[in-house]
């Protein structure tokens, strides 16, 4: 980043004031994390998505896969550091995988990276989850 570890500090400890990250003392570290209960997050983390392309993602992956419960980020992109692979998790049953194929290829040329897809029927692992379908409720 080109910048003093003092200016970080400086910045994060503004963010966190101000109410955008949550901050926590473990040991001798300190965490920073999103507030997600913050009332711009949504307006931000929607921005972040179109920058990195991930808006694009769920997108075309909603558009033809099937059911889709759950689409979860892991990997370098969910811990906020752009490697260039996108590790994504679709949660679902009954997915078109051969259009998951053909997807991938569309998505790499969209977003300028590269990504790579796990089909699961359940995921309970971390990860950044960009997109999860309501419950249908129970009459």
């Amino acid at each position: 980043m080109n910048e003093s570890t003092n200016a970080i500090r400086k910045e994060l400890n503004n963010l966190s004031e101000a109410g955008y990250l949550e901050k926590e003392a473990v040991q001798n570290r300190i965490s920073y994390k999103a507030n997600t209960k913050h009332p711009l997050f949504a307006v931000l983390q929607k921005i972040v998505f179109q920058h990195l392309g991930l808006d694009a993602l769920v997108v075309m992956i909603l558009e033809r896969m099937g059911e889709v419960k759950k689409i979860v980020v892991i990997g370098d992109y969910a811990e906020g550091n752009d490697s260039g692979t996108i590790e994504v998790v679709i949660v679902g049953d009954a997915l078109n995988t051969k259009y998951i194929d053909q997807l991938a290829g569309k998505i790499e040329e969209q977003i300028n990276r590269n990504v790579q897809f796990l089909i699961t029927q359940e995921y309970k692992g971390k990860g950044l989850v960009i997109y999860e379908a309501l419950e249908k409720e129970k009459v």
